[in-house]
């Protein structure tokens, strides 16, 4: 079935073409055959309806934090779902305690510079609050 706002390309047409033959032949079909061909199709329905139904089992959602999870349909997630949250949520916490630690260099650093420049007295006390004065130190530092 396709949409209406759908295009209809070769390959629809084709596909189109094949179901009406394979309609027509089944009308000629003996009986056995089709007896066959009917409970295959029972067979293949109610699977695909125990697979939804599995799949959709496997979703549920958390009352307590009110959170929608993929658990296996016993309504609590397995050890290794926990464990594999819990390491998210460590390596997120490990990350945020490095860039906090590489942003603390980095402005140590850069008050460092700013020392360095007024104690060698190579720059007057007024550069201090100048705020183009940290770019005039990355830019025109002489070579060490």
């Amino acid at each position: 079935m396709n949409h209406p706002n759908q295009a209809i390309g070769p390959m629809d047409i084709f596909g189109s073409r094949i179901a009406a033959r394979l309609d027509d032949a089944t009308e000629n079909l003996p009986y056995d055959i089709a007896e066959r061909l009917r409970a295959a199709r029972v067979r293949a329905v109610d699977r695909r309806k125990w697979v939804l139904t599995e799949s959709a089992g496997s979703i549920w959602l958390d009352a307590r934090s009110g959170t929608l999870m993929a658990g296996h349909g016993s309504g609590h997630p397995a050890w290794w779902d926990r464990l594999g949250a819990a390491g998210l949520f460590l390596t997120l916490v490990l990350g945020l305690f490095i860039i906090n630690a590489i942003q603390d260099d980095l402005r140590a650093d850069d008050l460092a510079d700013i020392d360095t420049a007024l104690l060698t007295d190579e720059l007057p006390p007024a550069a201090y609050v100048d705020p183009g004065f940290m770019q005039f130190l990355k830019s025109d530092r002489p070579a060490q």
